[in-house]
């Protein structure tokens, strides 16, 4: 599709949707008019998004859609109406526009911790560092595996889950300044290679993985989502196209600030796992293959439909609730 030509085309139809939603009051003939443009237009946008993804056309169109369906449906003052719309449309069009950049967080996760471990390993004076021989060795044997146990399932789930909801919170939510999410990515990947090195460095790697397996998967995947929704917040206001940098930081924080709820329900998960599946008893495959389940669901949801939601016309804007993305929760 040829989308500039294609806005050329619709041009004076999008301008009288802009134009309407703008108006307080409306005649009868006037009133007909926004419905048949609002319908004309979310159909539109729907072929945009199916056809080129996002583009300033189609946030521009997405905009005035959002402020055309108010003007005659009014916002609702039942919030648990408003939760099959969020978790059907919202939130998962939300996840779906970062699902890049979360694998290039995941990518550069990975290989900053490989890099580290192996730097360690490679080194004696760099692990060394970490500790006393006895004491990186009372680690790998004990401490890492006691971890998993030295609380009652619930009270361990509450500590992973608030630590871990914390830190994706603080990626969103500071993500704006740039550099803050990076120094959170790179200490977490540290720390992981430090983990790995020191069970390594006493034969026990194969714990290592075996003991964050079941609950990492996710765990892990839904700090890279939050990650990569703090990083592109920052990037809408670096490069916010032809928008506004006020527009364009509101609209991006408005929309990926519900990534929020998604990891933090994710996170809660990968703690029950942590907390109640990890430190049982149970043949590994059948703990790893819970984690892995979890993760598949989350990556579904995602990529799978948060895809239909997003082609559908919605990008996650709390402020948004257009056609497209309520005629794809009722089916």
């Amino acid at each position: 599709m040829d989308i500039d030509a294609y806005a050329a085309a619709h041009r004076d139809e999008w301008n009288d949707l802009a134009r309407l939603g703008a108006q307080r009051r409306f005649s009868g003939a006037e009133a007909d008019e926004l419905i048949e443009r609002y319908q004309a237009g979310a159909t539109d946008l729907s072929a945009l998004r199916t056809a080129t993804g996002s583009s300033v056309q189609a946030d521009r169109l997405s905009v005035w859609l959002a402020r055309a369906r108010l003007r005659f449906t009014g916002a609702s003052a039942n919030v648990l109406t408003r939760l099959p719309v969020f978790f059907g449309a919202q939130l998962p069009a939300a996840l779906y526009r970062i699902r890049w950049l979360t694998l290039a967080v995941t990518l550069a996760t990975a290989v900053t911790a490989t890099l580290f471990a192996w730097w360690a390993l490679a080194n004696p004076a760099v692990m060394a560092s970490f500790g006393t021989e006895e004491f990186r060795r009372q680690f790998a044997e004990e401490d890492f595996v006691n971890y998993y146990s030295e609380h009652s399932p619930s009270s361990f789930t509450g500590l992973v889950w608030t630590n871990n909801a914390w830190i994706a919170v603080q990626c969103i939510a500071f993500g704006i300044v740039g550099v803050y999410v990076p120094y959170l990515i790179l200490a977490n990947a540290q720390n992981l290679g430090l983990s790995a090195a020191m069970m390594a460095d006493n034969d026990r790697l194969d714990v290592f993985f075996l003991y964050i397996s079941p609950h990492g998967q996710l765990e892990l995947y839904a700090i890279f989502v939050a990650a990569a929704a703090g990083l592109a917040i920052f990037w809408s206001w670096v490069a916010p196209g032809a928008r506004r940098r006020a527009t364009a930081l509101a609209e991006e924080g408005r929309a990926l600030i519900t990534v929020a709820v998604g990891v933090t329900l994710a996170l809660l998960l990968s703690g029950v796992i942590e907390g109640f599946i990890t430190r049982l008893e149970w043949f590994w495959p059948i703990k790893i293959g819970i984690g892995t389940l979890a993760l598949g669901v989350f990556l579904a949801y995602q990529w799978g439909w948060g895809k239909r939601a997003f082609q559908a016309g919605e990008t996650g804007d709390l402020d948004e609730f257009e056609g497209g993305a309520r005629q794809l929760v009722a089916g």
